[in-house]
């Protein structure tokens, strides 16, 4: 394995997914996964441990860029795309259906389609951005 390509994927991967967590869930989605949320297990947003979600952000991209790297199909936006599409969604929903089978952070099926369909979503685009990065210096010299 290529690993300046794993550590550039990681970090670009890491970074997109921090980002487009704080887009998604703490502004557009705030209200509504609060709404489809049990208060009593959730961190109030001042409460939160920024360099554990800064670290799990760096997991997701480091997991996304680990099977795109074994698959060696992983080298365009679009391929990226839809294979972080597809692992966010196989993902996001058995997490979120163990989560609602066990305990009381999520409290209806209603929020898990909105966090399945989110998580998927972003799964998608940072996917597309460890394709770009994995694709960079692949392409054929020109004269």
């Amino acid at each position: 394995m290529d690993t300046k390509k794993f550590l550039m994927g990681t970090i670009a991967g890491g970074v997109a997914y921090f980002f487009l967590g704080w887009l998604v869930y703490g502004m557009a989605l705030e209200s509504t996964m609060a709404a489809y949320s049990n208060p009593a297990c959730m961190r109030p947003m001042e409460d939160m441990v920024m360099w554990a979600m800064a670290v799990g952000c760096l997991g997701y991209g480091a997991t996304l860029t680990y099977v795109f790297l074994k698959s060696g199909n992983v080298n365009s936006f679009g391929s990226g795309a839809q294979a972080g599409a597809v692992i966010a969604f196989l993902m996001g929903f058995s997490i979120d259906m163990m989560m609602y089978s066990t305990s009381s952070v999520m409290n209806s099926t209603t929020g898990i389609a909105i966090d399945v369909i989110a998580g998927t979503v972003m799964g998608g685009v940072v996917g597309g951005i460890i394709g770009v990065v994995l694709g960079m210096g692949n392409k054929p010299a020109t004269t």
